[in-house]
């Protein structure tokens, strides 16, 4: 934006003297009609008393001109009177609205300084920009790109979680293999201590993990995003720690993963989690295969017609046995169809965090 400034700006004082010349008044006169002793007069017209909302009225009344002409001169010469050589506050504003400042700083992701060059320094490494004219964007990953409306602070999530996954060292994506990676994680979704070998899996595929937690007002359960056309990264930030969550985020990251997709996913799980049916149709897609690529929608459909309404604990340990997945992901599900309520079967909602923290790439949670 364009700043147009005045070449100089006279004070109200020129413009009244011109006023009263005009009438061939004096001062004197402007006082006695003003009402005002002839010193406060003379310090308004030398400048060395501002125009008060009540002055500009009487000023208004007696040139006939209206108060708001020497309202508006009284402050257009007090700005001017000040340096515009220091625009620390517009630069500082400036780089606050490329990223959210005091988060990063406080997760050490940038150094804190007072010094504004050093400052636009780190954002510039941080986000990798040519200039701080640029701004930062969810645009540093092949493959289809989602979400255009993504936030400064998901971006700086997702650009954290980027230089994490490009210090690990993983083979190159095969997709060939993805269905025998499935069979692998639905034999680790079995038990709370198998949460350990997923990154592994995922390596052995190609695929990089990392877990970071997430930023103030973010509410990211999860991105897809790759790093070339050969490696892929699932970053996901264990907002909730619950296992059937866990699962379902990385089943819905893997889909998009699987779909060539990219995206940033909040809200994904959770009390305010939106509907799948009013998703647009690429997470619709991959909401179907976290609901499914555990336990198939037909065998849950089949439980469900037997168990239903009334489910009770022995039944759902039961089922989960057969199916080979820990209790908490079918409590989960059924409460995701509304089944049963919130209330029902928590004690089977068991917490991971602790678990994949120490297992993946970390950041935040206590950094383990």
């Amino acid at each position: 934006m364009t700043i147009h400034r005045a070449a100089e700006v006279f004070p109200p004082g020129e413009f009244i003297k011109d006023e009263i010349e005009a009438r061939g008044w004096s001062q004197a006169d402007l006082a006695e009609i003003l009402g005002r002793p002839i010193q406060a007069v003379n310090e308004i017209i030398a400048g060395k008393k501002s125009i008060t909302p009540e002055t500009a009225r009487e000023l208004g009344d007696a040139f006939g001109t209206g108060a708001s002409l020497w309202l508006n001169l009284e402050a257009a010469y007090r700005l001017s009177a000040v340096s515009t050589d220091d625009r620390a506050v517009a630069r500082r504003a400036r780089l606050f609205g490329k990223a959210p400042i005091r988060e990063l700083v406080r997760r050490n992701w940038i150094e804190d300084s007072s010094n504004l060059d050093d400052l636009e320094a780190s954002l510039i490494s941080f986000f990798d920009l040519p200039s701080i004219d640029h701004s930062p964007s969810f645009t540093f990953a092949a493959k289809k790109q989602h979400y255009d409306s993504t936030s400064v602070s998901q971006i700086a999530w997702c650009y954290r979680a980027k230089k994490m996954a490009e210090t690990q060292d993983v083979r190159a994506f095969d997709e060939v293999g993805l269905s025998d990676a499935i069979k692998r994680l639905r034999v680790l979704s079995g038990s709370v201590e198998g949460i350990r070998s997923v990154p592994n899996v995922l390596a052995d595929l190609g695929v990089r993990f990392v877990i970071v937690e997430h930023l103030k007002s973010t509410k990211i359960d999860g991105a897809a995003f790759w790093l070339d056309e050969r490696s892929p990264v699932i970053a996901m930030s264990m907002r909730y720690d619950r296992i059937d969550n866990f699962w379902f985020v990385l089943g819905h990251e893997l889909a998009h993963i699987k779909n060539a997709d990219k995206s940033v996913d909040a809200e994904l799980v959770g009390a305010n989690a939106q509907p799948t049916k009013d998703k647009p149709a690429f997470e619709r897609k991959a909401d179907e295969m976290a609901a499914t690529f555990l336990i198939s929608s037909k065998v849950m459909s089949e439980f469900i017609l037997r168990q239903g309404p009334k489910y009770s604990k022995v039944a759902i340990e039961r089922f989960s046995k057969a199916v080979g997945v820990h209790p908490g992901i079918v409590v989960g599900q059924l409460q995701h169809r509304g089944e049963i309520g919130y209330s029902h079967s928590r004690e089977m909602l068991c917490p991971v965090r602790s678990l994949i923290t120490k297992a993946a790439l970390t950041d935040g949670w206590c950094e383990t």
